[in-house]
């Protein structure tokens, strides 16, 4: 009886007794902590643990293959030809000899759309997987050493031309470069000629690699000149000079906009980026949605808008925590409206930014399916998915997911079947996802996902917004043309104007294409904000006259006894249909020392 006395007092030490308070995290809350360690440093740390045989094949199947595939197209294109006009040269013909040419030009004419799909998405696949970045990097790069030579407190305009200077220049000497390997590559090319003219399949395989080298870097060099300048003589970003005010005939919407909470599965667990330096558990959470419920009965909300990485790794457990939390708030729950973020459904392993997923591997797919799968329930009879096909709008997002609702599942117990393209096929037409306005000239909602396919914790923040969803934002903005819209992503959409203090903060992080996104806006100046996370930065600016707004994290950045914040935003519309951002109210949220004190609201200065 004794002994468990003994053993109860011990179980209620208190914490500040602890020799090592397990509540407070080690080391290993660190491992992937760019906060508490610098990219140079986990990049080490990744060489190290990196596996070369996993990188060596997922390597081949993302590039070599794709670049096989697309150098063969021309090949096969080429031997089609070259059959047809052999077999119409050639003087007498039989029956059989026509039945066969027959037969050759019905597979050409029914499978050219094949060779045609193939060569297209192999050249996509490449271009956004070595193209677009190759060029952004170097745009990035050439900005980040020219700023470094200007003072802190250089003029914004000096700083924009700046800007605009270097994009040129890199469209320049990304063509010089391209040029140089096509030069290179052009010799070993067989694009026109007979297969039969190439000694073994090795020789066919070297030459399809060096046929799709010169597309590449035709396209490349071509590309990069007309980005560049393009780029250049766009506007250049730079912040808000003044917010609006409603015309007496506004009708206005109120919007509060989260972003990047970063909700952990367990109790006292800690992010990844952040690791000790950051918060623990998902109490601040709580408390915001607590603070948003006593908010909204106040002055209700139209929307509850969170521009991704709601979670910090995609994993099951962070989903049923948000599930749960918002089960707590039904009145909230119904107008909460979210888009995946690069955490949502990039991090391929929270504990080890070195392990990658191989093309083959079902985890991203999971990850896609436990997104949609959230997404469902919280947004899925209100918000609409776009029928590209078509070209108009289609049904709910649970009407479409209701069709695949088996499929998901088995995937999801089962991991199978391996090799399918369905998943991926089903994650991609339900982007965009529309909230159409109540009225013909009202306010409608658009959810882009902006994260870049990649298969590498340490690549996990690239961003790219593909020409389909636009497309699908065309239609939707087609359907409503007399409607304001927010359009919200998670990445940023072209760097903040103000110098960066390391190179890895402007490559790898904003949208690689953000420049071509903005342009392909711009007939909707006036008529749409911009809405996005992911930087965990506090600013509004505006771009080609599109105001632009970057949320705060009110989640990280700080430990729990610091207090952060979110912002509640007003938008107007008047009778000359034109949209206004008002000047936004700051919500505090408040450290862990005084969460028991009332919410407070100030106005943004």
């Amino acid at each position: 009886m004794a002994r468990k006395q003994t053993n109860k007092r011990e179980a209620k030490k208190p914490a500040e007794e602890l020799l090592i308070d397990p509540r407070r995290g080690d080391i290993e809350a660190d491992a992937s902590s760019t906060k508490s360690q610098s990219m140079l440093a986990i990049a080490g740390s990744m060489l190290v643990e990196i596996s070369l045989p996993k990188l060596i094949f997922a390597w081949a199947l993302l590039l070599v293959l794709p670049g096989l595939l697309l150098g063969l197209a021309p090949i096969v294109v080429a031997e089609w030809v070259t059959t047809i006009t052999s077999k119409l040269a050639h003087v007498a013909i039989g029956l059989w000899s026509l039945l066969f040419l027959a037969g050759i030009v019905a597979l050409g004419w029914f499978g050219w759309r094949t060779v045609f799909r193939m060569a297209e998405t192999n050249f996509w696949s490449l271009n956004s997987i070595v193209v677009q970045p190759g060029y952004a990097g170097f745009r990035e790069l050439i900005r980040h050493i020219l700023e470094k030579l200007l003072p802190k407190d250089a003029d914004p305009e000096l700083r924009a031309n700046l800007r605009a200077a270097s994009a040129a220049i890199a469209g320049v000497v990304v063509c010089a470069l391209a040029l140089l390997v096509l030069r290179l590559a052009r010799p070993y090319t067989h694009l026109y000629g007979s297969i039969a003219e190439l000694k073994s399949w090795t020789q066919v395989g070297l030459v399809a690699l060096a046929n799709s080298v010169v597309v590449i870097t035709g396209y490349l060099a071509v590309a990069a000149l007309i980005w560049g300048f393009a780029d250049a003589v766009m506007p250049q970003p730079k912040n808000l000079a003044k917010f609006q005010t409603a015309p007496r005939d506004a009708r206005s919407w109120r919007v509060a906009h989260l972003s990047d909470i970063h909700i952990v599965g367990e109790r006292y667990g800690f992010r990844i980026e952040s690791g000790r330096l950051g918060p623990r558990g998902n109490h601040r959470l709580k408390r915001l949605l607590d603070q948003l419920e006593a908010l909204d009965a106040k002055e209700k909300f139209d929307a509850i808008l969170i521009t991704g990485d709601i979670t910090d790794a995609g994993v099951a457990s962070e989903w049923a925590e948000l599930l749960d939390d918002l089960a707590g708030h039904p009145r909230l729950a119904g107008r909460v409206l979210m888009l995946p973020g690069n955490h949502d459904v990039n991090i391929v392993d929270r504990a080890n930014p070195a392990r990658m997923d191989l093309p083959t591997s079902p985890n991203r797919r999971l990850r896609q399916i436990r997104c949609l799968s959230a997404m469902s329930v919280i947004q899925g009879s209100h918000v609409r998915v776009v029928d590209l096909e078509n070209g108009r709008l289609g049904g709910t997002l649970a009407e479409l997911l209701k069709k695949h609702e088996d499929e998901m599942a088995r995937f999801a117990d089962k991991a199978r079947p391996r090799l399918s393209n369905a998943i991926p096929e089903l994650w991609s037409k339900c982007f965009p996802m529309i909230v159409p306005p109540d009225k013909l000239d009202g306010l409608g909602i658009i959810l882009l996902n902006s994260n870049a396919d990649t298969h590498f914790s340490f690549t996990n923040a690239l961003g790219m917004v593909t020409a389909e969803q636009m497309k699908g934002v065309e239609i939707a903005c087609n359907a409503y043309p007399g409607a304001c819209w927010i359009i919200a992503l998670h990445h940023h959409v072209i760097e903040y104007p103000w110098a960066a203090k390391a190179l890895s903060e402007r490559i790898g992080t904003a949208l690689i294409n953000g420049n071509w996104f903005v342009r392909v806006l711009q007939p909707l100046t006036g008529r749409a904000v911009l809405m996005h996370g992911h930087r965990h930065v506090d600013w509004i600016g505006e771009i080609a006259g599109i105001p632009i707004v970057s949320a705060p994290s009110p989640v990280m950045e700080v430990t729990d006894e610091y207090d952060t914040a979110f912002y509640i935003h007003t938008l107007a519309i008047g009778s000359d249909g034109q949209l206004r951002l008002l000047k936004p109210e700051r919500i505090v949220v408040k450290g862990e020392r005084e969460a028991a004190a009332k919410p407070r609201a100030a106005k943004a200065g």
